[in-house]
């Protein structure tokens, strides 16, 4: 099989291996078929794409809506890469899924409005199927309504003419869409459990998802309520595209 990619924008690296470690135990890969790049270490290699499977991108600490003087030279840099590598997914509709960032990056790419109209705390949120979500083949099987973690600082303000509509929560209209039929964002993780977003609370806690007297409630928030669907969506995408 040729390997997966996941693109990883974390600097801390608690966080950072805990992540890679979800999306291979939820993927179903082993390390020898995803492969980790950390963009914010070094920069994004020419990827071929005939030569993987497909693409992931993790969650991150970027937010695209920042003004650019406040964005950091990677940051900048990890854009560009970005804006490159879709012109080639989107052109070839090669299977792409980000979380979370992955709204940041395609997002843009496809030139949605983006800002913090629709951020949500860190939480678990009810995240509703459209009909096309329903459809969708990577999420056969999901109910039309499941829980999900999210934790932004920005969102995807209105869906562009290009993209279809594929999930909505009640803070959030748009939680999932597709560009094309392969190419894929959340602003849910479906990478995570609890246990991982627990770890990601206390890596983050200083990083302004949450004042500093709202630890223990952030933590209630994660538990309130089971995850236990999304992640199978990252083992359908991976037995859909498996080549």
């Amino acid at each position: 099989m040729k390997p997966f990619v996941l693109l990883a924008t974390r600097a801390e690296d608690l966080p950072a291996d805990e992540e890679y470690a979800l999306f291979l135990r939820y993927s179903g890969l082993d390390e020898r078929d995803l492969v980790r790049v950390r963009l914010e270490a070094e920069p994004m290699p020419r990827l071929d794409l005939d030569a993987i499977s497909g693409i992931f991108v993790g969650g991150g600490p970027f937010n695209a809506s920042d003004p650019p003087e406040r964005k950091s030279r990677v940051q900048h840099r990890v854009e560009a890469e970005f804006a490159t590598l879709l012109d080639e997914v989107v052109a070839r509709d090669f299977p792409f899924l980000g979380a979370c960032y992955g709204v940041g990056t395609l997002g843009v790419h496809q030139g949605a409005p983006i800002d913090r109209t629709y951020a949500e705390p860190i939480s678990v949120v009810p995240v509703t199927l459209t009909d096309a979500g329903a459809a969708d083949p990577i999420l056969a099987g999901m109910p039309t309504t499941f829980n999900a973690f999210v934790g932004h600082k920005e969102a995807i303000r209105s869906l562009p003419d290009t993209a279809t509509l594929l999930a909505s929560s009640p803070t959030c209209p748009v939680q999932m869409f597709r560009v094309g039929a392969n190419v894929y964002a959340t602003q849910f993780h479906p990478e995570l459990d609890v246990d991982g977003i627990i770890l990601r609370i206390h890596a983050y806690a200083n990083h302004g998802y949450f004042a500093a007297d709202e630890l223990e409630s952030t933590l209630a928030a994660v538990r309130r309520a089971p995850v236990s669907h999304t992640s199978r969506m990252l083992r359908a995408f991976v037995e859909r595209h498996a080549r």
